[in-house]
């Protein structure tokens, strides 16, 4: 029997609207009481080794639930464990078991990408002399030039910090992977490296992986099965090619993954009511 890496079970979320100030009385005054529900009672396992994707348009929960996961949100209801460790209980024992790579990589900007992952190793209890050659071997694969890895991380664009973030994922080796959208902006040939370092750290560490991305190509290259959400639900979980019969082939070609994403969350009635318009 496998070992269960991440089990979802009938987690919720909702977001409050924040209440204003009334300027007319001075008193605190709540606008209409609207709530967002983010996550809406979603359950799923992930098996250890196992690389799980999750895909959904712009606002349908996915950043939410790797947060969940991640403890850097608490669930309003059902529960969230990784490793037997249950995410509001035990914070402190998934933080180590995990590392998150968002598109919003955050770092000291000052320093440099030495420095950080320096940094980063040391909270990781890694021994920082022994990982230097590792930083350097790590950033120059994702085509970092051995100057810029000693210059401050500000000076680099975007996309090249977020190589950064995901050589820190890989130096600390983590159980447990948390990809939230980990390759938008990076171009193809640095894409299909990182999709390449996933995979080796999954037969090379046994790490456990759980990807969110809107790449559909990515999505069917790395995951073993995929969840598709849509305004807080999960309406699909399956395997690429599993998903990819639920929907019929239409103009002689074969039924992608984007195909079955676009019916799944309404998305091709939205765009062919927008072209009869």
């Amino acid at each position: 029997m496998q070992e269960i890496a991440i089990q979802v079970n009938e987690a919720y979320k909702v977001f409050r609207k924040k209440r204003r100030w009334s300027l007319r009385r001075s008193k605190q005054k709540e606008d209409n009481a609207k709530q967002v529900v983010a996550v809406d009672h979603i359950s799923f396992d992930v098996q250890r080794k196992e690389i799980f994707g999750v895909l959904g348009p712009n606002g349908s929960g996915k950043s939410t639930l790797v947060r969940l996961i991640a403890t850097l949100l608490l669930p309003d209801g059902g529960s969230v464990t990784l490793l037997g460790h249950d995410v509001v209980r035990e914070p402190m024992a998934v933080q180590r078991l995990i590392n998150r790579v968002s598109v919003e990589a955050s770092f000291f900007k000052k320093l440099s990408p030495m420095e950080n992952l320096l940094y980063s190793a040391r909270l990781y209890g890694l021994n920082a002399r022994t990982v230097r050659r590792e930083i350097v071997a790590i950033l120059t694969r994702f085509d970092i030039k051995k100057h810029d890895i000693y210059q401050p991380l500000q000076e680099m664009s975007r996309g090249m910090q977020q190589k950064v973030a995901i050589a820190r994922a890989l130096l600390t080796r983590p159980a447990v992977l948390l990809l939230d959208e980990p390759t938008t902006g990076l171009d193809p040939r640095s894409k299909r490296e990182v999709q390449s370092v996933v995979k080796e750290m999954r037969e090379r560490d046994g790490t456990t992986i759980l990807l969110t991305t809107h790449d559909m190509m990515e999505a069917q290259e790395l995951c073993d099965r995929v969840a598709i959400m849509d305004a807080g639900k999960i309406v699909a979980l399956d395997t690429p090619e599993a998903l990819c019969t639920m929907v019929p082939p239409a103009n002689g070609r074969p039924t992608t993954l984007e195909d079955v994403f676009l019916e799944l969350t309404g998305k091709k009635l939205v765009e062919n009511g927008k072209n009869q318009a």
